[in-house]
């Protein structure tokens, strides 16, 4: 059994700073939750979670140390992708509220100590969104160009060769004006022509709507397809097929155009005169396209995810120490995550099946100790396990329904969160929109927070430790035994302090010897700050358990100054 020791965290932030220094940007220093609200808490017992669930636990992440709650969209919607169809930017759909309710849940969540980021589509709305509806109405329509309607090639024959994320072409033949619409994702989510003026002045007016109700930023969805080719090239096409059984194609002229951060620009500018962050879902798979995201002077994205660190699927150190390495050197401040509504559950993804609890505290010390912002998935800090439909009767995800059974969707990390082990975990009193995982017997908030072992109690000592704790808020990162491929091991420096973190991604016990002496680092007494059983240190020695963690202070820190990242 795995056990931990926690000393003299809150002391020991008043302990040995350098001078005063200006305080950094909120979200940097913050610890970010994402929240999917259809599965987090049901305060009305209609089977999905609502606003005024999520507000009813606002006690449980203060408590947690959780700064910033990130709510995945509550717009009225037509729930095709589940509110990632958006029908009014302007209010809440009724599934969760009402703006009375989110109001109440922004103001009390302040009280808390607690922001709130909206996730904001910006890529596409419905196709029952009052602009679509008069954009396919006719061809003169005042909303014709907000959207991307195209002849085809000739009958049957969409204008080129682009697929959508969800299978099939991503054009839909509208016989009403006899033109193709353009939908990157689903055929009911058409996209906006960011190309037009008026579009962009209307979407930014929506953020400065929101940011006006105390909304503290936004996670932008799909920022990397905003923008098309004008030309709209055919992408080339790579061999084989996807799992939804259409050709590999590279999204050349329909995603990353440089266009993309004209916009992001100007987002910034209306976010800076609130004091608001901006989030990006950025996929990227190379460091220079993430560090593009950041803006050349710092003035498109605060805080872009590195989900190229949460795609390494396994216990890797080598792999994880490149990716680390390649975003604390991209000049900007990172953000790392390791799940979100989209990825398979990170219990699963890095689990073995047989010390998936020691693994999961293992990457909560690991990504809560990292240079950068976390960002925490609802029911992550319980050990929540992936859930995927058993039937295709049963899949609500239109991934899912499209890809069956190859694809089997992205409910099974969406279901709904662990309260308790009672009827339905806790979660509502009727029978919720997803099937609860069979693991809330075990894993669930009411249990673990009794169990001083459990993974829930390590992500508070965690959180607790992050916050007091100025060098890992925000000292700098230095890799150590960068040759081990067991052993994942860094320091992190700043404000005349030094923590070790050394972390064992293998079942057997791991012994390295760490060449502190090059960082200025002597032998000496180490000051543990958590450690799990069979991990402690001699002199520069570290030997951990299996799976195991040791934090702790060095002894020798001598002005250790954080690095500062450009003004952001």
């Amino acid at each position: 059994m795995l056990i931990w020791m926690v000393l003299g965290a809150a002391a020991s932030g008043a302990r040995g700073q350098s001078a005063p220094h200006a305080a950094p940007p909120w979200w940097q220093e913050a610890v970010f939750y994402e929240i999917y609200p259809r599965s987090f808490a049901d305060s009305n017992n209609d089977g999905i979670g609502d606003l005024s669930g999520i507000r009813s636990k606002l006690g449980y992440l203060r408590d947690l140390g959780v700064d910033a709650i990130w709510i995945t969209p509550c717009f009225p919607s037509a729930q095709v992708d589940f509110g990632y169809d958006v029908t009014n930017y302007q209010d809440i759909d009724p599934l969760y509220g009402n703006l009375a309710d989110f109001d109440r849940l922004v103001s009390e969540a302040k009280q808390a100590g607690i922001r709130v980021v909206l996730d904001l589509v910006l890529n596409h709305t419905s196709d029952q969104h009052p602009w679509f509806l008069d954009s396919r109405f006719s061809r003169s329509s005042a909303h014709r160009d907000w959207y991307i309607w195209r002849d085809g090639r000739g009958p049957g024959r969409p204008p080129n060769n682009w697929i959508s994320v969800f299978g099939g072409s991503a054009w839909t033949f509208d016989p009403k004006t006899s033109q193709y619409y353009y939908h990157y994702f689903y055929a009911a989510q058409p996209d906006l022509n960011w190309r037009n003026p008026a579009v962009a002045s209307a979407m930014f007016d929506v953020t400065r709507w929101w940011y006006r109700r105390g909304v503290a930023g936004f996670r932008l969805d799909a920022v990397d397809t905003l923008f098309e080719s004008p030309g709209l090239q055919d992408n080339p096409v790579l061999s084989g097929i996807n799992d939804l059984g259409d050709p590999i194609q590279l999204g050349q002229y329909n995603r990353n155009l440089p266009e993309v951060h004209t916009v992001l620009k100007q987002l910034r500018t209306v976010a800076d005169e609130f004091d608001a962050v901006l989030v990006g879902e950025t996929w990227t798979s190379n460091i220079d396209e993430l560090r593009a995201y950041y803006g050349e002077h710092a003035n498109e994205l605060q805080m872009p995810m590195d989900l190229m660190f949460a795609t390494v699927d396994k216990l890797d150190p080598a792999a994880f120490r490149r990716q680390i390495s390649a975003i604390d050197g991209s000049g900007g401040w990172p953000v790392f995550l390791i799940g979100n509504h989209d990825r398979v559950r990170s219990y699963n993804r890095y689990g073995d099946g047989r010390h998936d609890d020691a693994i999961a505290k293992l990457m909560a010390a690991f990504y809560l100790t990292l240079r950068g912002t976390p960002i925490l998935y609802y029911g992550e800090e319980i050990g929540m396990a992936q859930n995927d439909p058993r039937r295709p009767e049963d899949v609500k995800d239109p991934i899912g329904r499209r890809g069956w059974p190859k694809q089997k969707g992205r409910d099974g990390e969406r279901t709904p969160m662990q309260w308790n082990a009672e009827a339905n975990a806790g979660f509502s009193k009727t029978t919720p929109w997803l099937p609860v995982s069979p693991s809330y017997l075990t894993h669930n908030v009411a249990s673990e927070s009794r169990d001083p072992d459990s993974i829930l109690n390590l992500y508070k000592r965690m959180l607790a430790l992050r916050r007091s704790n100025p060098a890992l808020r925000e000292g700098r990162y230095q890799a150590l035994n960068q040759d081990d491929d067991r052993l994942l091991s860094y320091l992190r420096l700043g404000h005349d302090r030094a923590v070790l973190v050394a972390l064992n991604m293998s079942e057997a016990p791991a012994t390295a010897t760490l060449a502190l002496a090059r960082q200025g680092l002597r032998n000496g007494r180490w000051r543990p700050l958590l450690t799990t059983a069979g991990s402690n240190a001699q002199g520069t020695t570290v030997s951990l358990g299996p799976f195991g963690v040791f934090i702790a202070e060095v002894p020798g820190a001598r002005s250790a100054s954080p690095r500062r990242t450009k003004a952001q």
